[in-house]
């Protein structure tokens, strides 16, 4: 059995008292989640795009840089959601309260490690027991979308419980994905309560049209089709509302020359896909208040490293 076994003495042979007999925890596999940017405009609580940036989780004691995690953490209630016991850690460069998946991740992360150290091939369990890991992610996040981008990689429409992955094709592989993220935080939950809980049939209308678009522009791997692609009339407007600087970010990044952009998630980040040699003027069109990171499309998703 694959994962952190019983604690051990080990004497590296030095006279000193306190390196003589070093307690160590045996680790076992360590499991690597992409974040994710979810919606892509149109496609509210549908579409994700998992992205580079990337969180490792693995059981024992935490290697340098790295959290021991309480059993609060939502990790940590993934990792037991599936039977996993004892103590986990994490290391992360996923910012926490920016739309890029954060607590997505973690349940991800948790669920994987669970089964991943429930057998012996780490990877062919993450593998095989995907299904698992992906009810159990959505269950406690309560909706799908992030979820399973930061799973499967790539592109993914979250449609009644089913994953459908978009492959990327060598153009969007070769994109940059630009994302400014301010220095406010926001919380999923109060941005949800900012929505109207009606929707008027043009705007529905309009919605469907351009999520179309976007699942075209990636089953095509044409990223001509993705102008106007995100445009929103459902969420975007309500919630670039109360994230200052966002909605002259997202205008000025498409003026700079990037293909299409959005609100990542609930915010307050707002992504965009550019060609590469774009990404540096869509960087610099970016608000004063807040950092960019330059990004690539991840296309591995969640697997044993």
């Amino acid at each position: 059995m694959v994962g952190p076994g019983p604690r051990s003495t080990i004497s590296c042979g030095c006279r000193r008292p306190r390196c003589r007999d070093a307690v160590v925890t045996p680790r076992g596999p360590t499991v690597r989640v992409p974040a994710s940017t979810a919606n892509l405009g149109a496609g509210f609580d549908v579409f994700g795009l998992a992205v580079s940036l990337h969180a490792d989780l693995g059981p024992g004691d935490p290697p340098d840089g790295a959290q021991r995690l309480d059993r609060h953490h939502p990790a940590s209630i993934a990792h037991a959601e599936l039977g996993g016991d004892g103590p986990i850690w994490m290391r992360t460069s996923v910012p926490m309260g920016r739309g890029l998946g954060f607590s997505g991740v973690a349940r991800v992360g948790g669920a994987a490690l669970a089964v991943a150290t429930a057998g012996d091939d780490p990877e062919r369990a993450v593998h095989d027991r995907s299904g698992e890991i992906l009810r159990a992610a959505a269950h406690l996040e309560g909706h799908g979308d992030n979820v399973s981008a930061s799973l499967y990689g790539s592109a993914t429409a979250w449609i009644d419980g089913r994953v459908v992955r978009l492959d990327i094709g060598p153009h969007l592989q070769a994109a940059t994905l630009v994302v400014w993220i301010p220095t406010a935080t926001t919380s999923t939950d109060r941005s949800r309560a900012t929505l109207a809980p009606l929707v008027d049939r043009p705007d529905v209308v309009h919605n469907i049209g351009r999520a179309g678009q976007v699942a075209l522009a990636v089953e095509r791997d044409d990223p001509s089709l993705l102008a106007g692609a995100t445009s929103d009339r459902i969420h975007q407007t309500d919630r670039l509302a109360v994230v200052p600087g966002a909605a002259a970010a997202l205008e000025a990044g498409q003026e700079a020359g990037a293909w299409c952009g959005w609100l990542s998630g609930s915010g307050p980040t707002v992504a965009f896909l550019c060609p590469s040699d774009a990404a540096a003027r869509v960087e610099w069109a970016m608000p004063s208040d807040g950092h960019t990171k330059l990004l690539r499309i991840d296309t591995q998703g969640t697997h044993v490293v």
